[in-house]
């Protein structure tokens, strides 16, 4: 197995991990990252992988994701995005949205992305389905439940959206443990669609949600929580400190601002 190596400069904030493995691809990939579930999900895809990377933080508290030359990376200014310097033809390639990378590196590195049409087009609905279901649903209800008490004056709204959300995230979670009855993994062997998936279930907590009424999907997560690399993936969250979206400091609500209002129309 080979082992990750981090090198980390001055501020956490400003830190820039670089993972160097021995591997077919040997210039390392840019990932432009923070540490949010969309974030990890390329981290840990390269992990397993063994795509070399190295780390451009993005720290979207304080709005690097507006930055000009993020924008030209990555134009709906969201992470992640990554640069591969031998792309097509041998000539660099910038690609934003995470199912798309992770296909694309899957395709390129021929692991965990099935290579017959059958067995991708598995792992590609599950992959959608994150991205247009889990993912969103997910987002909204920790933005009702951790965030918008301390925003809005009227509480009814919130609690509104905690529930609207909640009960879209507990349906979801029925689909994905229905799915799992019977399976290790989502689509056939561990792959992508697993690597795109769990970063969203992984942080939520028992007191959140009843994890005891979907027992695969319990399982499934401990199983890919348990694996190597994605544990060195999670673990690079460590060297960056997020602003806390919660409280009345300046930073809180500038960061707030930044990432919920009118702030983001740039």
């Amino acid at each position: 197995m080979n082992k990750a190596c981090a090198q980390e400069n001055a501020q956490a904030t400003n830190r820039t991990p670089i993972i160097v493995r021995s591997t077919p691809m040997p210039k390392p990939v840019d990932i432009y990252y923070w540490t949010t579930p969309n974030g990890h999900k390329i981290t840990i895809a390269c992990e397993e992988m063994g795509v070399p990377y190295e780390i451009k933080p993005i720290n979207i508290g304080r709005g690097d994701q507006f930055a000009p030359e993020f924008l030209a990376i990555s134009p709906n200014n969201r992470i992640p995005a990554i640069v591969d310097p031998e792309g097509p033809d041998g000539e660099p390639i910038s690609l934003f949205e995470s199912g798309a990378i992770l296909q694309y590196l899957g395709r390129k590195t021929g692991l965990f992305y099935p290579k017959d049409e059958r067995g991708r087009a598995e792992v590609d609905q599950w992959v959608f389905w994150q991205a247009a279901n889990l993912g969103p649903m997910t987002g909204q209800w920790g933005h009702f439940h951790s965030y918008a008490p301390a925003m809005l004056p009227d509480q009814r709204h919130v609690a509104y959206g905690a529930a609207r959300y909640g009960n879209e995230v507990n349906r979801l979670f029925g689909v994905l443990d229905r799915r799992l009855r019977g399976r290790a993994f989502v689509a056939g062997d561990y792959s992508i669609a697993d690597m795109i998936i769990w970063p969203w279930i992984a942080p939520l907590s028992n007191a959140a949600f009843d994890f005891t009424a979907f027992p695969d999907l319990t399982a499934w997560r401990d199983r890919v929580g348990a694996r190597a690399a994605v544990g060195r993936a999670m673990s690079l969250g460590h060297a960056f400190t997020s602003v806390s979206l919660v409280g009345g400091s300046e930073e809180t609500r500038q960061a707030q601002r930044i990432l919920f209002g009118r702030g983001q129309r740039r």
